[in-house]
């Protein structure tokens, strides 16, 4: 009974039960309206590039975020960034969006599993209050605080007089001097420095960015350098000075400048920054030059003689963090202290939840940077678990990718969970077995690209199924068994591989056929797979990291395809190639060919706007008046592959050079993808399918996929079967690190890793046929794959 009205209707405040999209065109959403009822899990399904991304990500979840940047200050706003509105005409009914998403975490060296959550406070806590002896507060546990020592005078008032005393301050930091918290230090190879035998005026420094025509030959003559004799024939004070001396100020040709030596230059410079961000030519000059081993002044704990020195039955700090997260969890429940009881009881339901979504195998002193796309997400979705908010709308990228079959299922309970809290759960996801406990779909397509954007199907997973779209009829697919399998040319071997909780493995990985990796998340597959067989001669890793490269890379660029491209367009236009390349000279001169113009603000976010003398398409005008069957080079980069794949294929564009890299291309199931579209907006599975594109092309021994399926929808794993048959039919082995059932059940060899994660893992439980893994059913993959096939 309403209580305001005596009745028994609906309060007005009830009746916003759904987020209202009208006209979304973000992408290649095509006035796409939907319905989606809050409170509930709504599952977004598609084939790969139908805009699941565009209506999830880049419509609601952005508008909503927009929407909360408005609610801060004006001067708060100065400081985050400028988001714009996406397209689309109507928005209602939106609460508060929390995207979590597969983006890597941070890559700050001093970023761990602990302080990523809230774990290594609540331990820091724990010690100041418990451990023996005791060294202080939290920051003395702490490996990102260091030790101060201050000494000055102080007033000290007795009375009616006041007089200055001396007095020394000490806060004691739980960082370790040596390494400043990394847990590791950095030897220098002096030899990769520079060349003795030579000159500075002769190039003797290999160091990137050290050039004599610049100010740093006039800084080291302004020193006393001689520039001209060898630095085999330096003096030691004269060694000293080019790669030791402490900050100096110089001046040279009547100007004021700091001079300081080449060692402490790059570490500050280079070396203080993650190793994967800095640009290629530097990466390999460290790679080279800079050896990272564990600091003996802290045995790689990163903490201070004082942290590690206080102990909580029997266990410093450092032990704790270092333990399999379970093993953690089960040594806090053994504590008992009534004094800081609700600290213990929530950091056991902490470590609980890690175990519970399936993470018990980390250690809290992981570095965050370190773990793959899915740990980080299922990291992130812990912090929530555990949140007092409610009516949030929480956003999901596949949060089932890189989990095995018994895994999806716990994923699926903890879903549900969020759900049951009151949450508005959209979860963008390609598994049946996650699609299943949905309460709405959306399915989008029918296509991908321009042949996709509209809405298919929308209703319940009972509706989807008899729906007849290309998700309902392949959301019951299933692989059945080989009934011939390949048998190995020879073997690959590994002996007593112990990387990370690998228990000195043995195992024969068979060649010339193909070969699946599987076992739980956490079993040690990834550790036998790149510690052991990757870095071999002949072995091509083709993998999910980003592919490194600027905002002007785009797949054209990357896999060689604008090389012929550019030719034939000269060719046909008998002018030169350069201009046709948005790098060199058809550039457009306003916006540099980047297509977009970057405006600096200073304390404010960066904004990026369409060039206007373009319009975005990266060329000057004159370039785009040369055409090649009736095309200019703007409209074939906004091609997709598929459209592209058919124009350079026959007619007066024919070019075989570029139809073999577009088939390529289209053959890993990348042909909704545009010619232009920037590198930087692929998922990792179309960055690994990219990237295979283009090995391809090459003569590769044996080729090394890690979870290829990622990102494909069930009707594309077909497809990935086909190609992975003809990768090996052509005489390549394939190695896959892979969960899909219908991967494990095509492969020709299974080795299946466990039998749990982390120390419960690390042995080969199985090695065998599909065929052999079904009739064992020995291990949780065999129990899985069983059910999958119906045996």
């Amino acid at each position: 009974m309403d209580e305001s009205t005596g009745t028994g209707a609906q309060h007005p405040a009830d009746g916003h039960d759904l987020i209202r999209v009208h006209g979304a065109r973000e992408n290649n959403l095509k006035d796409v309206s939907v319905e989606i009822p809050k409170r509930r899990l709504t599952v977004f399904t598609g084939v790969s590039g139908s805009g699941k991304s565009s209506l999830v990500f880049g419509t609601i979840a952005a508008e909503s975020r927009r929407l909360i940047n408005e609610t801060y200050s004006t001067f708060v706003q100065g400081f985050m960034p400028s988001l714009s509105r996406p397209e689309v005409d109507l928005l209602d009914g939106l609460t508060t969006a929390i995207v979590v998403d597969q983006e890597r975490m941070g890559a700050d060296p001093r970023s761990t599993v602990g302080t990523a959550t809230d774990a290594h406070a609540m331990l820091r806590i724990l010690f100041s209050r418990l451990g023996t002896p005791r060294i202080g507060g939290p920051g003395a546990f702490s490996f990102n605080v260091p030790s101060v020592r201050a000494s000055g005078a102080i007033t000290v008032q007795r009375g009616e007089r006041t007089k200055a005393e001396k007095a020394t301050f000490n806060r004691l930091g739980g960082m370790c001097p040596r390494c400043e918290g990394t847990g590791t230090v950095k030897d220098i190879d002096r030899t990769a420095l520079y060349d003795a035998g030579r000159s500075l005026n002769e190039g003797a420094l290999l160091v990137p960015g050290y050039s004599m025509d610049g100010w740093y030959g006039r800084l080291f003559q302004g020193i006393g350098l001689d520039l001209d004799k060898p630095i085999g024939r330096y003096t030691e004070r004269e060694l000293d000075d080019l790669l030791h001396r402490e900050p100096t100020k110089v001046k040279v040709e009547g100007v004021n400048l700091t001079y300081e030596g080449v060692i402490p230059k790059i570490q500050k410079s280079v070396l203080a920054k993650d190793v994967d961000a800095l640009q290629p030519h530097v990466r390999r000059f460290v790679e080279r030059a800079v050896t990272f081993r564990t600091c003996p002044g802290c045995d790689g704990t990163r903490l201070a003689p004082e942290a590690r020195s206080s102990r909580i039955a029997g266990k410093n700090i450092a032990d704790v963090c270092a333990m399999q997260i379970s093993d953690a969890a089960r040594w806090v429940g053994e504590l008992d202290e009534p004094s800081v009881a609700p600290l213990l009881s929530g950091l056991r339901h902490l470590l609980g939840s890690f175990t519970e979504i399936g993470l018990g195998y980390l250690s809290l002193d992981r570095p965050s940077g370190t773990l793959s796309g899915g740990e980080a997400q299922r990291t992130k979705m812990i912090r929530h678990l555990g949140s007092a908010l409610t009516d949030v709308t929480y956003v999901f990228d596949e949060p089932t990718i890189g989990l095995h079959p018994h895994d999806v299922a716990r994923m699926n309970d903890l879903l549900l969970r969020l759900r049951d809290k009151g949450n508005t759960v959209l979860v963008v996801e390609h598994k049946p077995e996650a699609i299943a406990i949905a309460d709405h779909v959306v399915d989008l397509g029918p296509g991908a690209g321009t042949a996709g954007g509209t809405v298919c199907f929308e209703g319940t997973v009972e509706g989807l199924r008899a729906s007849g779209t290309t998700t309902g009829r392949h959301l019951d697919d299933r692989t059945r068994l080989k009934e011939a399998v390949r048998e190995p040319t020879g073997v690959l071997e590994v002996r007593g591989a112990s990387t990370h909780n690998l228990k000195g493995v043995d195992v024969d990985v068979p060649l010339g056929v193909l070969v699946v990796v599987t076992g739980v998340a956490g079993s040690g597959k990834s550790s036998l797979v790149h510690g052991s067989i990757a870095g071999r001669e002949g072995v091509v890793v083709v993998d999910q990291g980003a592919i490194r490269g600027s905002r002007r890379s785009n797949p054209a660029t990357y896999t060689g395809l604008l090389e012929p491209v550019r030719k034939a367009f000269a060719k046909a236009n008998g002018v030169k190639p350069a201009l046709f390349s948005a790098n060199s000279e058809g550039a457009c001169p306003t916006c540099g060919g980047a297509g977009v113009v970057y405006t600096d603000l200073g304390v404010m976010a960066g904004v990026a706007t369409t060039c206007e003398d373009c319009e975005g398409k990266r060329f000057q005008a004159a370039v785009l008046q040369h055409h090649l069957a009736g095309r200019d080079i703007s409209e074939v980069l906004a091609m997709t592959v598929t459209e592209a794949e058919g124009f350079f294929g026959t007619g007066e564009a024919r070019t075989p050079a570029a139809h073999a890299v577009l088939a390529r291309l289209a053959d890993v199931g990348l042909g909704y993808l545009t010619l232009g579209q920037p590198l930087t907006t692929l998922s990792g599975g179309e960055r690994q399918r990219l990237k295979l594109a283009t090995h391809m092309g090459q003569e590769g021994g044996v080729y090394v996929l890690d979870e290829p399926t990622t990102g494909l929808h069930l009707a594309d794993v077909e497809q990935l079967l086909g190609l992975l048959d003809r990768l090996v039919d052509a005489g390549t082995s394939a190695v896959v690190i892979e969960h899909h059932q219908a991967v494990v059940a095509h492969a020709d060899r299974v080795i299946d890793l466990g039998p749990g994660a982390g120390h419960d893992g690390g042995r080969v439980v199985f090695e065998g046929t599909p065929a052999e893994l079904v009739a064992a059913r020995s291990t949780l993959t065999g129990e899985h794959l069983a059910a999958y096939v119906g045996a």
